[in-house]
């Protein structure tokens, strides 16, 4: 009988040794291993900072950078149009001795005190007492230009010349409207007669601005 109930209180202690192992094992594992979640957010605080500082505003008016992409500085904007306003528009006889056209070439000078883009054929009329005669586009090429303040601009009108020896068509004024507008100007014609035909003939014609150099 004593030897059975030792047996039994031998096996109870070595039941209560391996239940107090494993709960030893569960609390080494909850409190004595830090978890790895803990691990990383404690090395993070403990890590030096390496995020870039903050770049400093540029300050304004300086042209700075934003974007990768350049202000553009003030006053860089493209010149206005050229108007029959800023324009100072005379005509005067071209016409070489021994050509067999005449012509009147028109000078279209800005005064405006800037500087203004004109490009195009001007609006040309001529006028006489048996009516007036538009003139017809020589079909040159047109090219666009800067006109500065205080120069000068010209084009050709190119026209037959009356050599039948009699009066012809007398061409009284002539009348321009610059290229782009609805203005016009209206000036003495300085060229010759033309002849009288049945519409026929060769036409007046007129270049592009630009088109005839006079000179500055």
């Amino acid at each position: 009988m004593r030897a059975r109930t030792l047996a039994l209180t031998t096996l109870a202690v070595a039941a209560a040794l391996s239940l107090t192992a494993c709960q030893d094992d569960g609390t080494d594992t909850a409190q004595g291993a830090p978890s790895t979640a803990a691990t990383a957010a404690k090395s993070a605080a403990a890590a030096p900072s390496t995020a870039a500082p903050a770049s400093p505003a540029a300050p304004a008016g300086t042209g700075g950078t934003t974007g990768g992409t350049t202000a553009a500085p003030a006053g860089t904007g493209k010149a206005a149009k050229c108007r029959t306003a800023d324009l100072t528009v005379t005509a005067v006889d071209a016409t070489i001795t021994g050509d067999a056209e005449g012509t009147v070439a028109v000078e279209l000078k800005n005064h405006s005190g800037k500087d203004c883009t004109i490009a195009g054929y001007a609006g040309v009329d001529l006028q006489a007492a048996e009516g007036t005669l538009s003139a017809e586009r020589s079909g040159e090429p047109v090219v666009s230009a800067v006109l500065k303040n205080g120069k000068s601009t010209y084009f050709g009108v190119s026209y037959p010349v009356n050599t039948t020896g009699g009066t012809g068509v007398r061409i009284t004024h002539l009348v321009v409207t610059p290229p782009d507008e609805t203005h016009s100007v209206t000036l003495p014609w300085p060229g010759g007669s033309l002849p009288v035909t049945d519409g026929s003939g060769a036409p007046v014609k007129i270049g592009p601005v630009g088109s005839a150099g006079q000179g500055e």
